[in-house]
């Protein structure tokens, strides 16, 4: 276990090294993957400035006398943004050493690279962060590198202070219109699973690290402590290790018997440790996000997804039968998605009760092929795609049939629109019913007087993977 380097304070009694951790984008979540690398930044003696471009902006300021800024690359989004701040970062902050570390960061190297990149980290990057504050602090020049590491390391409590406060934030929101302040949580990093179009695989290949039970629970008291009323776990799965899991829900209801959760879990988890659900309802968790992807076991199959559209029914009856609140999410639009396809998982939708816990953009979501991923390895599959395309940060594909990359254009351009009319999630899935069912040259039945399902428990902003960044979050630069 790699305990870090010796503190910067304890070598030199110059002014501290100021390291700067920069995170573009996380879905509304208080970012772990700043506080955890600001607790060992931290205790290695630097002088420690974290900034959240989803509230905050670039400024002089912040960015003055910098000697590293390390920009945390986690999901798609994030990594498009950051690609888009980086002259204004080197504007600010010209004799900085630049790093950018995260899921989308080992995966495109040589693009990042070429972008002014000098070190590239992936997995439990908190060691070398240290050493390579070590070392600039030392007025050293480190060779350019990439490093992923997978070793287990020591966890410390995340230090968040230095990040906006929760209230500015995602929030949640009841079916009863009460909102609560949320906090955000990780027990663990990775995953065991190997999802073909998942991009924490890449990296981790098929491994999770667990962060420590007291760690955890130290992590979210002191956001309770700052208002937190609800805790949602960030964990790529929080059944990958169910032991584990349950000893943090079990001490958590402990000590903040009011205090409910929400967390994310794979279809097939939820099926095998079926036994262990009504202590998650008993414990306080609310709803559980699960990547279900879609109900064609056809294309479940190329996803590698272990489940098949049965096994999404059955979970939705388990969690119902608990009282958990299911909150799934798709990967709509394919290569091998087909008009009628489409239209079945609509119907599944309808079926199963479950309009209103689908967030209106897991409908139009096309499938992101990034560098890296285990897509690629499939049979032929180098023919649906074209050359990987920097811009988009991932492989283009065109649909064989026309009609179907219509219908998502069609769809995305709804979806726009009725989030920036507020209109609610009933509304939308009507108007996008009713574009299927016409592109697919059916008659859509009318769904007035069918029960589609009441409102769940959800966070204000929705969970997805993948988007072009708005020109809202491209301004905070």
């Amino acid at each position: 276990m790699f305990d870090g380097p010796t503190p910067l304070s304890r070598r030199t009694a110059r002014k501290p090294f100021k390291a700067v951790l920069i995170n573009p984008y996380e879905l509304g979540r208080q970012p772990f993957a700043l506080a955890e690398p600001a607790a060992w930044l931290t205790r290695a003696g630097c002088d420690v400035t974290c900034i959240d471009l989803a509230l905050d902006r670039l400024t002089p300021a912040a960015l003055s006398d910098a000697g590293l800024v390390a920009i945390h690359v986690g999901m798609h989004t994030a990594t498009r943004i950051a690609i888009e701040a980086l002259p204004r970062i080197r504007e600010l902050a010209p004799h900085a050493h630049l790093c950018l570390y995260g899921l989308y960061a080992p995966v495109n190297d040589a693009l990042l690279r070429s972008l002014g990149a000098e070190t590239i980290l992936g997995g439990e990057c908190e060691p070398q962060l240290c050493d390579l504050a070590l070392q600039l602090a030392r007025a050293a020049t480190p060779a350019p590198r990439t490093d992923i590491n997978l070793a287990r390391i020591e966890f410390l409590a995340p230090r968040r202070d230095t990040l906006p406060p929760l209230k500015r934030y995602a929030h949640l929101e009841l079916p009863d219109h009460d909102t609560r302040v949320v906090g955000f949580a990780d027990a663990s990093r990775g995953c065991k699973h190997l999802c073909r179009h998942c991009p924490v695989v890449p990296v981790y290949q098929g491994r999770f690290r667990i962060v420590p039970a007291d760690v955890v629970l130290s992590d979210i008291r002191q956001q309770v402590a700052a208002g937190a009323q609800h805790i949602s776990f960030g964990d790529p799965d929080f059944l990958n290790g169910p032991t584990h899991a349950l000893k943090i829900v079990r001490a958590l209801h402990r000590e903040f018997p009011e205090l409910t959760y929400d967390a994310i879990i794979k279809v097939e988890h939820l099926i095998r440790h079926a036994d262990l659900l009504p202590e998650l309802a008993c414990s306080g968790c609310l709803f559980i996000t699960s990547a279900v992807e879609a109900v064609d076991d056809r294309i479940l199959g190329y996803l590698d997804k272990h489940h098949t559209a049965a096994d999404f029914e059955r979970a939705v009856q388990l969690l119902r039968d608990m009282g958990i609140a299911f909150a799934p999410t798709f990967v709509a639009f394919t290569p091998w998605t087909t008009l009628d396809g489409y239209v079945d998982l609509l119907q599944r939708l309808v079926a199963l009760k479950l309009v209103a816990a689908v967030p209106s953009i897991q409908l139009a979501i096309r499938l992101l092929i990034p560098q890296g991923s285990y897509l690629l390895k499939l049979p032929d599959f180098d023919q649906l795609i074209r050359p990987f395309d920097p811009a988009l940060l991932g492989y283009p594909w065109t649909h064989r049939d026309a009609r179907v990359d219509t219908l998502q254009r069609e769809i995305e351009a709804q979806v726009a629109d009725a989030t920036q009319c507020n209109r609610n999630r009933r509304d939308t899935f009507d108007e996008i019913w009713h574009l299927a069912h016409a592109a697919a040259g059916r008659a859509a039945p009318d769904l007035a007087d069918v029960d589609l399902g009441q409102p769940v428990p959800h966070l204000s902003e929705p969970w997805y993977c993948c988007a072009e960044p708005t020109q809202q979050q491209l301004a905070s630069f």
